[in-house]
């Protein structure tokens, strides 16, 4: 699908999701299709790695280049920093860049990811990097497990015990384990797969598999239990989980945790954190303008435990989790740090980082819960433009919420030829949620690199 399909999908609807566009946190990524989260704590940071879904498929099927990655220190405002990894990173890798998961160990942060071999089924290689933003390198040159052919040697998730000893688990339609040694990219000892009972899995309400697992598994620990998430069948996905008193089980089947809903896609993928004393639960559903089965979004709410430690179940919403704390605009913050956008794109800077891209008129950006206190006096913001330019509106509340500033853009000579523009701001106060609206003419008028308020004397 078009980007420029994606724009009309979305200025077309505009009148019926409204609301949406100006109250919802979910989905937490609309630049971008992304499914498949998986969430890591870094550093008081929730880094977020996700699958990204091409806007155009290819045999209406999956289609599916690179992995995406973005951070959030308050669980709304959601910071772009691009692809960090893609299969052509991997030389023995042909396409399908499936679900994977991250992890960090003793300085290096290792990615685990499937993809679909040059000759035969998948596999899962193994990726490192020493900044959980990238870029993460092949240290093998070969698969880590999985080169015998098999097409259902998907979705790792990777998971460090209290001892240290790590696991990898993965599969559809089965389930298998290896122990990790501690270099993170070699394993001991043989595959193990996990026997798929009713007890321990589910029963499942068609017959086309033994139990409810279908893939997608996500393995931590709580306290003294280990749970395994995974998405269930049938098709369309349902999230399931299970739990047990060791890393490998005997494993105990305790129920649906997400049911299937209007905005679900046909699959799902779960990811769990905790965060500044939170849980948190990430999936994906085909909620966006646009969205089905091949364009995911991924989406995040808050949850607690019940009681006995068993997980309540989760209702897909557009609200999703509540903000941590508020954003400070003294900061230089990214444009890129988005809670909700509209029309617009993210892509490569040549200042470093990510800058938002393809805007028009009409497009916005959302940054929530924004906190000025006594009062902002002015602006700056780093833009560059390879037409005429336009500007940008700073609106509170809403996208047509009261005007506390315009900052006019003018054109640059280039879309990454880079100038830093000022205006005055008047009514900012308080905290809001702050829209920078943007406004000009026809086609493309502008790209945005960061910004920053500062306040009054």
């Amino acid at each position: 699908m078009s980007k420029t399909f994606i724009k009309m999908s979305i200025r077309l609807t505009a009148i019926m999701v409204v609301w949406t566009a100006c109250y919802a946190d979910n989905p937490i990524v609309q630049t971008h299709y992304t499914a498949d989260p998986a969430p890591l704590v870094y550093n008081d940071t929730v880094y977020l790695y996700t699958t990204h879904d091409e806007d155009e498929l290819v045999n209406n099927f999956f289609t599916m280049n690179d992995w995406r990655c973005y951070s959030s220190t308050d669980m709304v405002n959601w910071t772009d920093h691009g692809s960090p990894l893609s299969y052509k990173d991997f030389s023995w890798a042909s396409g399908d860049a499936w679900a994977g998961q991250c992890i960090y160990r003793n300085g290096k942060f290792y990615f685990y990811v499937p993809m679909k071999l040059k000759v035969g089924g998948k596999a899962i290689g193994v990726a490192v990097a020493t900044d959980p933003a990238g870029p993460f390198k092949d240290p093998l040159g070969h698969p880590l497990v999985g080169n015998d052919g098999s097409w259902g040697d998907i979705d790792p998730t990777v998971f460090i015990d209290d001892d240290g000893q790590a696991y990898l688990y993965w599969g559809n339609p089965y389930l298998r384990y290896v122990k990790l040694n501690e270099d993170m990219i070699s394993y001991s000892g043989d595959v193990v797969e996990v026997p798929l009972t009713t007890e321990s899995f589910g029963v499942r309400s068609k017959d086309d598999r033994a139990t409810q697992y279908e893939e997608g598994p996500w393995l931590y620990k709580r306290n003294d239990l280990y749970y395994m998430l995974f998405a269930a069948g049938p098709i369309p996905e349902h999230i399931a989980y299970s739990t047990a008193p060791s890393a490998v089980g005997p494993w105990t089947f305790r129920g649906v945790i997400m049911p299937t809903q209007p905005t679900s896609a046909f699959t799902n993928h779960p990811g769990v954190c905790e965060y500044k004393g939170n849980w948190y639960f990430f999936y994906h559903n085909a909620a966006l303008p646009g969205g089905g089965g091949f364009n995911r979004s991924v989406c995040v709410e808050q949850f607690e435990y019940n009681e006995d430690g068993t997980i309540p179940t989760i209702k897909m919403t557009k609200k999703g989790a509540p903000q941590i704390g508020h954003l400070n605009p003294y900061d230089t913050v990214q444009a890129e740090t988005i809670c909700w956008a509209s029309g617009v794109k993210t892509e490569r800077c040549s200042e470093g980082g990510m800058n938002v891209c393809n805007i028009e008129n009409g497009d916005y950006i959302k940054v929530k819960g924004v906190d000025f206190g006594k009062g902002a006096a002015s602006f700056e913001a780093r833009v560059a433009s390879g037409s005429e330019g336009g500007a940008i509106e700073i609106r509170l509340g809403s996208p047509k919420g009261t005007l506390a500033g315009t900052c006019a853009v003018p054109g640059t000579g280039g879309w990454q030829t880079w100038k830093t523009v000022t205006c005055t701001v008047d009514g900012a106060a308080g905290v809001h949620d702050v829209f920078f609206v943007f406004t000009g003419e026809s086609g493309l008028l502008m790209n945005f690199n960061w910004w920053k308020f500062h306040p009054v004397k």
